[in-house]
């Protein structure tokens, strides 16, 4: 049987750890073959593959990025479509796809197999957000770099008594913002479940502020006060017309300098958050994915995802994890929110 394997959307440690997990067990255990599609759906449309031979995944877990490189191409569009993703599938011989991606990953996958493709998907967001499985790898990765970062900003905030306002990824939940503002001791965490007005973040810091302390905010890219519409963006929609976010911590920045006296700086961590090495908890995790796709292949599940509940590896229809997010539940923003101010 030969599959083809292809990372899709934004790049995200641990990606290679599930390539490697998934050739590495499906040469050894079922004598299976392996080709890669370049740079995600495009390479699907186009039919530009590479083989996978074993000598090539070598050593690949602890290298961020992807080996196969991604993007954001919508497989139904430029020329796309089941029938020319299957013509191209038939002329290689590839009888089935691992798509290891996100929400817009799956649900072009789900899409796919509906028209008769085979097809099994990895979960990858390092947002956390998918509904059906408790972490997805690439998460804990960015906030162990979240935190880092957050830490040094912190000790410039205390060296010029300034206030800092970091602006984490997040587009429609703050679980980065969450774990990483706690872990560095934010004295605001914004997040897109939780509207919070202007004067209350202006008083959270003016707390901080009062007891010698240099204000630190924590705020998710998705965020919006309780007199904005939506998230702010500025760089207009990407493939699958979603807005391209980013700068909330620029605009957040001047309303609290201009209330409260204090010297406020952003910084926007942006991409940072997806590079370099990952966890030793998302490596561990992105290879067990990788093993249990080869699983879901021999056994024919298509149109399902593999997925994490508590410890254990499980198998769940794509639909459910495109039924809804998982945000950050109340009782977790509560818990946080007791050490603002």
């Amino acid at each position: 049987m030969k599959i083809g394997i292809l990372t899709s959307g934004g790049d995200c440690p641990g990606l290679n750890a599930v390539i490697r997990g998934a050739v590495l067990k499906g040469i050894a255990v079922h004598g299976q073959e392996f080709v890669g599609y370049r740079d995600g759906w495009r390479g699907v449309v186009e039919g530009d593959i590479i083989d996978i031979p074993r000598t090539m995944v070598r050593g690949i877990s602890k290298q961020g990025g992807t080996i196969l490189g991604t993007s954001r191409t919508n497989p139904f569009e430029n020329g796309g479509g089941p029938e020319v993703i299957k013509g191209h599938m038939d002329r290689h011989g590839v009888d089935a796809l691992i798509a290891i991606g996100g929400e817009g990953t799956l649900a072009a996958a789900k899409r796919l197999t509906d028209a008769g493709i085979k097809i099994v998907g990895v979960p990858k967001t390092i947002d956390n957000d998918l509904d059906a499985t408790d972490y997805t790898f690439g998460f804990d990765t960015a906030v162990e770099i979240a935190t880092e970062a957050i830490d040094r900003l912190r000790t410039t905030g205390e060296s010029h008594h300034r206030c800092m306002v970091a602006e984490v990824m997040g587009r429609h939940v703050g679980w980065i913002a969450l774990h990483s503002g706690m872990a560095s001791g934010a004295h605001a965490i914004l997040i897109p479940e939780q509207r919070v007005s202007i004067d209350q973040i202006v008083e959270w810091v003016k707390l901080a502020h009062d007891r010698g302390r240099a204000p630190l905010v924590v705020v998710a890219e998705g965020f919006t006060t309780d007199t904005m519409d939506e998230a702010h963006s500025e760089r207009g929609l990407d493939t699958f017309g979603r807005p391209r976010l980013g700068g909330i911590g620029e605009r957040l920045a001047p309303e609290i300098e201009a209330r409260t006296g204090i010297e406020t700086r952003a910084t926007v961590l942006g991409h940072i958050q997806r590079g370099g090495v990952p966890t030793a908890f998302d490596r561990v995790l992105a290879t067990r994915l990788g093993m249990a796709a080869i699983d879901s292949v021999v056994e024919g599940r298509w149109g399902t995802m593999v997925s994490l509940n508590g410890t254990d590896i499980v198998h769940v229809g794509f639909e459910a994890a495109l039924g809804r997010l998982k945000t950050v539940p109340q009782d977790r923003y509560d818990e946080a929110r007791v050490l603002f101010g």
